[in-house]
């Protein structure tokens, strides 16, 4: 039997590439997976059931996904911090923003990710206008939480690496709330507006 791994969470570029390998590691102990691109409620009911099969040895739940519902998350606390007798947990996700800060306390994290690549944007946060904000808005209003949050990673990368804006305290503000109302599904385009928003001339703006 391969050597035993405790309850943990991966920081990964590929999901399905590291369920592979650990299942490759864990050969030998009880594997049950839940592996998708997004994890719901169903599926946070369906590790918890799971977990509470009882089993004379250790037992892996894996859960992989690039984006987790907030309530999902939410109603996997208890059995995070205080899982039944022979249950270990592993999380794979592509990044750190995917999981509540209240979930990522609870276990450790690894990170196995190479330099971080940023979606080319041709914006000038610099010179932002107004037509601007509406045709951006008009591209990427319907993307899933997973890649909503990889837009917002390279709108950040954009404005203080590319741009070279300093962040005022509300634009600061504005992707920390940003990250947040993705991470509970919220309506992108109303949050990507709002934080547009802050980029324009305070003429404008107001």
């Amino acid at each position: 039997m391969s050597e035993k791994l405790n309850s943990h969470i991966i920081i990964c570029e590929n999901i399905e590439e590291k369920h592979e390998e650990l299942k490759e590691i864990l050969r030998g102990y009880r594997v049950v997976s839940f592996v998708k691109d997004d994890f719901l409620v169903d599926d946070s009911r369906g590790v918890i059931a799971e977990a509470y099969i009882s089993e004379a040895d250790t037992k892996y739940i894996i859960l992989g996904a690039k984006s987790f519902n907030a309530v999902s998350q939410n109603s996997l606390l208890k059995i995070l911090e205080e899982p039944p007798r022979n249950i270990e947990f592993i999380i794979i996700t592509s990044s750190k923003s995917a999981l509540l800060p209240t979930v990522r306390s609870r276990l450790r994290v690894e990170h196995f990710k190479s330099e971080k690549s940023y979606e080319n944007l041709e914006l000038d946060l610099k010179r932002f206008d107004i037509a601007q904000l509406f045709a951006f808005v008009k591209k990427y209003d319907r993307l899933k939480a997973h890649d909503a949050k990889e837009l917002l990673e390279s709108l950040m990368n954009l404005a203080v690496n590319i741009n070279g804006v300093t962040l005022s305290k509300t634009q600061a503000e504005a992707f920390e709330l940003a990250y947040y109302l993705v991470n509970l599904n919220g309506r992108f385009q109303t949050i990507l507006i709002n934080l547009l928003m802050t980029f324009l001339p305070k003429s404008v703006s107001k």
